[in-house]
């Protein structure tokens, strides 16, 4: 049978045959788990408003940086910083809100704190042509460093009522100000990956960036950018831990990175580039943040926790591997 007349045969089977399942592992695996601790854990509360909201509050930083990252993936690249980013922000945020008791100087603090990583990681990838994993590997250690001498190792608590409002217990109509973050960084992050020239480049140099130089996309320009990007919705989400918590540490953000990288890579996202899912980085947030809750009301340590997100993580590896070979 030659491959024309196998496709045809392929294509003429069962609708159910031709649907690549792969594109719908996090729907098929949230509604699953859900349905998991629904059941089994729907005496401890699992299924209460409050604990559910609960869920959302505390995945919406590890949510922000996920569709940073969606971006970087799809553009064939990865950063490894993110976690030590978030530190960073946090405590140069904390410190100037300290010092200044203004909430605009405080986040913009923050968030220059998180670009000027991003640059620096850009620069490196792009103009000195080295390995983004290389690149970030050593600005995730040089700035764990950084954030530990900021402050001396020292927590920095932050009292500023306007910051606490904006990226802590704030809350607008009723809805916690936590979950619109989520929400704004899931709509923009969509329309800016599908709807704007930007996202288009960054999906073509993923997929091919010697095409994509020739087409005449500004390959140097759009890798700095996705680095950027993603370093600041890493300050973001420092910032929110640091309105959260009502202050900021140099842990923040330290065991984030496997749970970002999760999300985003079981949402859908290539780990080779060219392939991007803001809904799905979105949903493999909350099933990270979901399958965490459930894992405690069932009284389930950290440690079995994280074997739990490594398996999963492994799983969604070896599915993006298997389409890549496809």
């Amino acid at each position: 049978m030659t491959q024309t007349e196998a496709a045809v045969k392929a294509s003429s089977g069962p609708a159910w045959r031709r649907v690549n399942w792969r594109d719908y592992v996090v729907y098929i695996g949230f509604v699953v788990v859900f349905l998991f601790f629904a059941i089994t854990q729907g005496s401890n509360g699992f299924l209460t408003t409050s604990n559910l909201t609960n869920i959302i509050i505390q995945t919406a930083p590890i949510t922000v940086m996920a569709i940073g990252l969606v971006f970087v993936l799809a553009a064939g690249e990865i950063d490894l910083s993110i976690g030590s980013v978030v530190a960073l922000s946090a405590l140069v945020g904390a410190v100037t809100l300290r010092e200044t008791d203004n909430m605009l100087l405080g986040a913009a603090a923050g968030l220059a704190a998180g670009a000027a990583v991003g640059l620096v990681n850009g620069l490196f990838v792009t103009l000195v042509r080295l390995p983004s994993f290389l690149v970030t590997l050593a600005t995730m250690g040089a700035v764990a460093g950084l954030a530990r001498e900021v402050t001396g190792l020292q927590s920095v608590p932050v009292s500023n009522e306007a910051f606490l409002s904006l990226f802590g217990q704030g809350e607008v109509f009723g809805i916690p100000n936590l979950v619109l973050w989520s929400v704004a960084a899931t709509v923009i992050g969509y329309l800016v990956l599908r709807q704007t020239r930007y996202g288009a480049h960054t999906l073509a140099i993923g997929d091919n960036v010697a095409a994509a130089r020739v087409s005449g996309i500004k390959v140097i320009r759009v890798k700095i950018m996705v680095l950027m990007g993603s370093a600041m919705c890493a300050a973001i989400a420092g910032l929110l831990y640091a309105g959260r918590l009502q202050g900021a540490r140099y842990t923040l953000g330290e065991a984030d990175l496997m749970s970002v990288i999760a999300a985003v890579i079981v949402g859908g996202t290539s780990l080779f580039g060219g392939k991007g899912s803001i809904v799905g980085a979105l949903l493999g947030s909350l099933l990270m943040g979901m399958l965490n809750n459930g894992l405690i009301l069932a009284g389930l340590s950290v440690s079995q926790q994280m074997m739990a997100r490594g398996a999963i993580i492994l799983v969604a590896v070896s599915l993006s591997l298997r389409e890549r070979r496809s």
